[in-house]
């Protein structure tokens, strides 16, 4: 009697802690990919589908309901949201039957095997195809009756994207408004929305905002980089200060809503990115800014940073896009927005490392440990001294007299102890941070006679010796904390604890 009792006991206590644990993942913030297919040699399903289990990437969108990607993404947990094409909104708006055979057949046929979490209607409809407006919410009220009837309503969501142009005097973000020749579509589909727990749909660029409004908008602002509090931009009417521009411009959405009376509609940002390369028109699309745009909004989202207008809710976002589409027609930048060529080597090297494994998995296999620039001598002084110090790094070579001593700075002395240590780790994720002084990168660093770690095979024996100007507690304060696993909510502590009592 006493094992079945504790038996009995074990099967509730984890199925409260399943549940918890399922409910709080579902609930979490989350960076996801855009995937067009405008690509030469796009991989094969089943290769694609490898290629983002090896990335972590668990939410993708696609621009179409392509039935071998659903097919091949079946049992892997990987969240997809499928599309509507603009091209067939008419025939779907038109017709209940037209709207159930699509469900059937781009839903029904595929889920729950392939978690189907949202339907996409359109793409940006209001503003690049007005015409079509009238027909967008019936629609998307068709579609969703015939989620009904399948029983699936409460499990897939159904919205449709919005550039940024459907809102006006977007700043600050207290004065934005919709504009009002929408209204007549847009207040229907936001009660639709809030009707159905839908969110509303963004594709929100801050690349654009900073290129329609340069000498205003500074790129620092635009790329999420740190900001002294003078250049932070301040709405007047709420003294909210906001430290970059995507929060400004979802909170110019939130006030947008809030004007027309709707305020329980959450905003799911289906597009954000910044270009690697354009033409001579586009000189702020680089390969560094594209970079560090991408870094920091994965950091943003991930760290669950909310807005000044809701700090309590962090929009996901699905960052565009995936790979190169070096099919697009011009201008160069509408090809060069992607994280990975179509061979699936990365365009560049995402600084994601503290955000768990999410694309973190560099395809090259060539991967360094620096110091980044800008950082001030001090703050890098003890990143060092912990490296050399609690790190346990092999700092021997940047003693006097050894090959990596010059130059004699500190700048390059920690680059050398981050890679050392980072390859000790054996690059782990979250190796490469050191308090956001460190970073990745695909360039050896290693120069004349100094061969750095990642270059060679250091012997596992490393030396205690600490390349150090001045000593500090600063070391200490460093010192890493290990990230722990899912804690065990209060609520399956306290269910356990009485249902114990109770046995």
């Amino acid at each position: 009697m006493a094992n079945s009792k504790l038996t009995l006991f074990f099967f509730f206590y984890f199925t409260v802690l399943y549940t918890a644990k399922a409910t709080d993942q579902d609930n979490e913030p989350f960076v996801g990919v855009n995937i067009g297919t405008d690509v030469s040699n796009f991989l094969p399903p089943t290769d694609l589908v490898s290629f983002l289990q090896v990335q972590k990437i668990t939410h993708i969108r696609l621009y179409d309901a392509d039935p071998d990607i659903l097919k091949a993404l079946a049992k892997t947990k990987i969240r997809v949201i499928v599309s509507v094409p603009n091209n067939q909104l008419l025939a779907i708006g038109s017709s209940n039957t037209t709207a159930a055979s699509w469900i059937g057949k781009n839903v029904v046929a595929y889920y729950p095997e392939t978690l189907i979490t949202a339907i996409v209607v359109g793409d940006e409809v209001l503003t690049t195809i007005p015409s079509s407006a009238p027909i967008l919410l019936p629609a998307i009220e068709s579609l969703y009756s015939a989620l009904v009837a399948a029983n699936l309503h409460t499990q897939i969501k159904i919205s449709t994207p919005h550039a940024a142009s459907i809102i006006l005097d977007p700043f600050p973000p207290s004065q934005a408004f919709f504009n009002q020749s929408l209204s007549s579509v847009i207040l229907p589909l936001l009660q639709f929305l809030s009707k159905t727990g839908a969110p509303l749909m963004m594709n929100l660029y801050p690349y654009y905002v900073f290129m329609q409004n340069k000498g205003v908008v500074p790129l620092d602002n635009s790329l999420f980089k740190p900001l002294t509090p003078s250049k932070e931009m301040v709405d007047p009417n709420t003294l909210l200060h906001y430290t970059n521009v995507l929060d400004a411009m979802i909170d110019a959405a939130y006030f947008s809503m809030k004007n027309l009376n709707i305020t329980d509609v959450k905003i799911l940002v289906t597009e954000s990115g910044w270009p690697s390369k354009g033409d001579s028109k586009e000189p702020y699309a680089t390969v560094d800014n594209a970079d560090t745009y991408n870094s920091n909004l994965i950091k943003h989202v991930l760290d669950h940073s909310g807005t000044p207008f809701h700090p309590e809710v962090t929009s996901s976002v699905y960052i565009y896009e995936l790979f190169n589409e070096d099919l697009r027609s011009p201008p160069i930048s509408e090809a060069n927005w992607g994280l990975f060529h179509a061979n699936t080597t990365p365009v560049y090297l995402l600084h994601v490392s503290g955000s768990g494994t999410f694309l973190a998995n560099d395809t090259t296999n060539q991967t360094y440990c620096i110091a980044m620039d800008g950082v001030d001598t001090k703050t890098l002084q003890a990143a060092l001294d912990w490296a050399c110090g609690p790190g346990r790094a092999n700092c021997s070579e940047i003693q006097p007299g050894e090959p990596c001593y010059q130059p004699n700075n500190v700048k390059n002395h920690a680059s050398y102890a981050f890679d050392s240590y980072y390859h000790k780790e054996g690059k782990s994720a979250g190796s490469c941070d050191f308090k956001g002084v460190a970073m990745i990168t695909t360039t050896d660093p290693s120069h004349g006679s100094c061969i750095f770690p990642g270059s060679k095979k250091v012997s596992n024996k490393t030396k205690e010796v600490v390349n150090s100007t001045q000593t500090s507690g600063a070391a200490d304060r460093l010192r890493f904390i290990p990230q722990c696993g899912n804690q065990i909510s209060a609520n399956a502590v306290a269910f356990s604890v009485l249902l114990l009592n109770l046995l």
